[in-house]
């Protein structure tokens, strides 16, 4: 059952230019004012070859076969069965013929395709124009905003979208992307392509009717009936008691954001002496009905393919840029003056401790914890995202050597002189041996693992029992059970008062820092 209509959709799928399907094709074209159009195709993945645009494999035309009722058939043309020459003349008159009304989805991009798919058949020079045609994401933002006097937004709904406000029902696009150019085709892909067409004459009549409607209406105004604003199109539908015209001014009803005066700029018009220029065709087509010519005056737009839009652009892939020389040389600058040049402010010489401090910021925060395991004083940020000044003024203030990566604090090497140091390895077990190196650190086994690593304070002199260290740990944490009967010695920092004990990760740590440290060597 088809979602548009209480009725089923009428499908012909045609695959031959001897079938009856086309024959009665050809009949419609020239029974028919207003037609939808939508193409199908199989996308190109991982292309490496030289540019190409897709291969349509399938062609679907809504033909609405008069402009007073909601008759209609669609029908499906493979391309991959009829031979392209035996139906060029007939789609390309159609494209072209004033008294067809074609309507699309940013239609421009199938025609360059179905162009394309045209002319390697030999039927150059393909297709190169669509008119009269109208656009139904056009048509919908124009209408929803214009009411409201203000420009539509730059980005356009999905046709999904547009037909879930308009008529209230939900078009399932999951076979979109599935693989067109596989036959025999799949009734659930003969139903979403004839759908995709077919919904285009259905939102259109919703226009329609407001355009009939406005044109009616002496203030200028649509005034919604309280009793139908709610209703979708399927609900109205489901009403058997009302004939096609009110069908399609409930429709109306249904689709609010159409309420709006018809304007009268439009940068693609097409003029009266266009609509009314006489016809190369040798088919005979009906001429269009006043209403529908009104709206083709107003809204009227047309397709019109360049030369360029008929060549594949390439992918443009992603070329990491070369750095300039100019930038080359201030990073080069930037790494020199990184360079440690010394003294440290807590070189005796400077009337300094002796004891090596550091300020370690948010960009190398895992190599403070590494110089707290081997016994160096290293603090972090007091702030947490501080700004260049604060951190500054912290190591000054604390006579401690800044530790970064962050090349852009360098260029405050002039304020603190000599406390500033940008880290150059990446990984914590390597900045730990080139910080050791760069400011001759001596570390000795003894000093492992005799800082808190959580806040870089000091240990107490004493070690604590078992039972002091409970009686600490009271509130603030929790001593496992099974240390109980080990006769173990417990260490408070006297900072946080956090309690450590010699276990197994005691041990594993001060073996991985000898390790790293190379202090057996």
């Amino acid at each position: 059952m088809d979602l548009l209509h209480e009725k089923p959709l009428k499908i012909h799928l045609v695959n031959s230019t001897e079938s009856p399907e086309f024959t009665h094709l050809t009949q419609s074209l020239t029974r028919s004012s207003i037609i939808g159009l939508d193409a199908e195709w199989k996308p190109i993945r991982g292309q490496n070859h030289q540019p190409t645009f897709p291969t349509v494999s399938l062609l679907q035309l809504a033909c609405q076969l008069d402009h007073d009722s909601d008759e209609s058939e669609t029908f499906l043309l493979d391309m991959h069965s009829v031979p392209l020459p035996s139906i060029w003349e007939l789609l390309r008159e159609t494209f072209v013929s004033p008294d067809i009304l074609k309507l699309g989805f940013k239609f421009k991009q199938d025609l360059v395709y179905l162009s394309s798919t045209f002319c390697l058949q030999g039927c150059d020079p393909g297709f190169d124009k669509v008119e009269p045609y109208l656009d139904i994401a056009t048509i919908y933002y124009q209408m929803q905003h214009k009411q409201q006097g203000r420009k539509g937004p730059k980005e356009t709904k999905s046709l999904a979208t547009i037909c879930k406000e308009v008529l209230g029902i939900s078009l399932s696009k999951e076979l979109q992307c599935s693989d067109w150019s596989h036959r025999p085709l799949t009734e659930e892909q003969k139903i979403y392509a004839a759908t995709d067409a077919h919904c285009l004459l259905k939102i259109f009549n919703v226009f329609q009717d407001t355009v009939v409607k406005k044109g009616n209406s002496s203030n200028n105004m649509v005034e919604l009936h309280s009793s139908g604003v709610n209703l979708g199109l399927k609900e109205i539908l489901e009403k058997h008691d009302i004939d096609d015209k009110i069908i399609r001014i409930k429709s109306f009803e249904a689709s609010h954001m159409f309420q709006a005066t018809v304007s009268s700029e439009n940068d693609q018009r097409i003029s009266k002496v266009e609509v009314l220029v006489s016809r190369s065709s040798s088919r005979n087509t009906m001429p269009m009905g006043e209403s529908l010519l009104k709206i083709v005056r107003k809204y009227g737009e047309k397709i019109l393919l360049r030369e360029s839009d008929r060549k594949p652009k390439a992918a443009r892939k992603k070329v990491k840029k070369r750095p300039s020389l100019v930038a080359v040389t201030r990073e080069k600058q930037l790494d020199n003056t990184g360079d440690w040049q010394g003294p440290p402010p807590w070189d005796l010489s400077l009337g300094g401790d002796g004891c090596p401090k550091f300020l370690c910021d948010v960009m190398v925060e895992g190599l403070a914890k590494h110089l707290r395991c081997v016994g160096v004083d290293a603090a972090i940020p007091s702030s947490r995202k501080p700004e260049s000044r604060e951190l500054l003024d912290q190591a000054y203030s604390e006579q401690r050597v800044l530790l970064t990566r962050d090349a852009k604090l360098l260029r405050h090497q002039y304020l603190i002189k000599n406390q500033i140091y940008r880290v150059k390895n990446l990984l914590k077990n390597e900045q730990l041996l080139e910080v050791i190196e760069t400011f001759q650190l001596q570390i000795n086994e003894d000093q492992l693992m005799s800082r808190c690593t959580k806040c870089n304070g000091r240990f107490i002199q004493k070690p604590l029992t078992t039972e002091e260290a409970v009686e600490a740990a009271k509130g603030f944490q929790k001593i496992p059970d099974c240390l109980f009967n080990k006769n173990l010695e417990f260490w408070q920092c006297m900072e946080c008062n956090q309690l450590y004990w010699e276990g197994t990760q005691y041990h594993n740590a001060v073996q991985k820092f000898i390790d790293v440290c190379k202090l057996n060597e």
